[in-house]
């Protein structure tokens, strides 16, 4: 394989999964748009001018059925899902994918995790940091959570829209500061509420170094001991730091030392992922992204790129 990248963070479907999407009406917070078309021509050529030597695609939102469509999530999930399957059959040096799950409730999805990992044999699943408006920790996600820890299959966590995005958002792209404190938000939830207790063998991977997580991480758990909710978990500062330390970090969007510093302080090079978020992320951002990554303190570029690719490979086989 050309390159020894591998791109964990990456999103393209098929054209049936896009035609679907729009025909729903959904459109991006703030007018967002994708930089290119993506075609797996286009992807290909991308990962050859990057060496790149392969991807992990994902749908990075959940969606749920309507009352007027009550299926919408459960067919696009499918859709999504088979045609990841099929783009890795033609070329299963250089994709792989992670499964997408319809936001409807715990039956539905894991009626599709069960498909897309058994049958479809795709590399891991996304979860959205939240699943219409339910973060980790809210009972509806426990038997989705108690599966991934089970199965211990890689958990790629993406950010979407908050609950309360209109107020938020002041009309701007979620990507700018709701994205990273929405997956710190879910973290921190899923940190109190005891998920990790309950599931050690989760293997979750943050988009964007964890967003504003790593910054906010020690003052996370010094205030275990400041004051809990009422029915939160009995964790403390150690527990905080030993989950944060255990999580994977890919590094889209988050190529400076403001990302990648918090993030060393928090774990070790070990679980750093490289990912580029293209071609959302548009080229020549994902360029910068990469040129402060090779400048980043302590690494060669050969050293950085070792160390991505060999943490990448323990968790996807499929590249070994």
């Amino acid at each position: 394989m050309p390159g020894q990248r591998i791109d964990v963070h990456t999103h393209g479907v098929s054209d049936d999964a896009m035609r679907t999407i729009a025909a729903s009406g959904f459109r991006p917070t703030g007018g967002y748009r994708m930089s290119v078309r993506w075609t797996p021509e286009a992807a290909l050529a991308y990962m050859d001018r990057h060496e790149i030597a392969a991807q992990l695609m994902s749908m990075p939102m959940s969606f749920a059925g309507t009352a007027d469509n009550p299926e919408f999530g459960t067919r696009l999930s499918r859709t999504i899902n088979e045609g990841h399957a099929e783009l890795i059959a033609k070329h299963p040096d250089r994709f792989g994918a992670f499964a997408t799950l319809p936001a409807d409730g715990p039956d539905v999805a894991l009626t599709e995790l069960a498909y897309a990992l058994d049958e479809l044999r795709l590399d891991g699943v996304v979860l959205t940091s939240n699943m219409a408006g339910r973060y980790f920790g809210d009972p509806a996600l426990e038997p989705v959570l108690a599966d991934l820890a089970r199965r211990r299959v890689p958990v790629f966590v993406h950010p979407q829209d908050c609950p309360h995005i209109d107020v938020l958002g002041f009309g701007r792209p979620s990507s700018i500061v709701e994205f990273p404190f929405d997956t710190a938000r879910n973290i921190t939830n899923a940190l109190y509420t005891g998920v990790f207790q309950r599931y050690p063998d989760l293997q979750l991977i943050l988009a964007h170094c964890g967003g504003a997580l790593p910054t906010l991480g020690w003052r996370i758990g010094e205030h275990t001991v400041m004051g809990r909710g009422p029915d939160d978990a009995d964790i403390d500062p150690t527990h905080v730091a030993e989950v944060l330390r255990g999580l994977y970090y890919e590094t889209a969007l988050a190529g400076s030392r403001n990302s990648l510093l918090p993030t060393l302080e928090v774990t070790g090079a070990d679980h750093i992922l490289f990912g580029t978020d293209w071609p959302a992320a548009p080229e020549p951002t994902v360029v910068r992204n990469i040129t402060n990554l090779i400048g980043f303190d302590g690494f060669t570029p050969d050293e950085l790129r070792g160390v991505e690719r060999d943490n990448a490979l323990r968790l996807f086989s499929r590249f070994g």
